[in-house]
This record gives structure tokens, sequence and C-alpha cells, in this order.
């Protein structure tokens, strides 16, 4: 078995998943970033196939970008302009050439958090 990441989106103000979120993964070196794969959330909150395969992993030093000012305006949820959460990026690292990492956006209009899920 090799390594693949998933993600997926929890709208935690309205206690649903959030569909309709544009995700960009980029590879990390330095200050070089290379996107890797776009992907959007589907009715479930999740994407419909791992955002890095297993084809395509590898180790090393990620980030996700969630493009949510779109859907937290569509929900009525984003407060005036400029938005206080537009974009989230969560870099991670990940290490294990066997792992499932799973990184999940937990979002409200103010907040968010995150963790290493499986």
């Amino acid at each position: 078995m090799s390594g693949y990441l998933t993600t997926h989106v929890l709208d935690t103000a309205r206690g649903c998943p959030a569909e309709g979120i544009e995700i960009a993964l980029f590879r990390v070196s330095g200050n070089s970033h290379k996107k890797i794969a776009t992907t959007v959330t589907n009715a479930d909150g999740r994407t419909d196939a791992p955002i890095l395969p297993a084809e395509k992993f590898q180790t090393g030093t990620y980030e996700l970008i969630f493009f949510t000012g779109e859907y937290l305006q569509a929900a009525g949820l984003a407060g005036d302009d400029p938005l206080f959460l537009d974009q989230i990026p969560i870099r991670f690292g990940m290490s294990d050439a066997e792992a499932h990492y799973h990184v999940p956006l937990l979002l409200s209009p103010y907040g968010y958090s995150t963790y290493r899920g499986s």
C-alpha cells in the first residue's frame, strides 16, 4: 500500500458539510510552491477522490489552500469586505510513505481548525 492524502470541510457554524469549496494543493520546497492539484468539495464536504492519490504520493512538505470566501458569502456568513477568511492555507509535512494522511478543515466565519485525521 502506498500513502495518499484526503481532506474535507465541515461548516461548524451551520453544522453541515461545506459544499463547493475550491481547494488547491501545493508541494513546498523552501520558498518555492508548486501547484499539483485542485479540486472542489462535494455535497458531503469531501473530495470525490484523494487530492493526492497513491500513484502521485511523495513525502515532503505540502500546503492546502481552502478558498472559503465565496462559500461564506453565499451562506451569508462572510461579514464585511474585506473578508476575514477568504483563503485559508494549511502547511503540513508527510513523512510516512505508506500512510493515509487526512487533513480536514473545520470552518466558521471567524475561525477554523484542523487536525491529522484518519
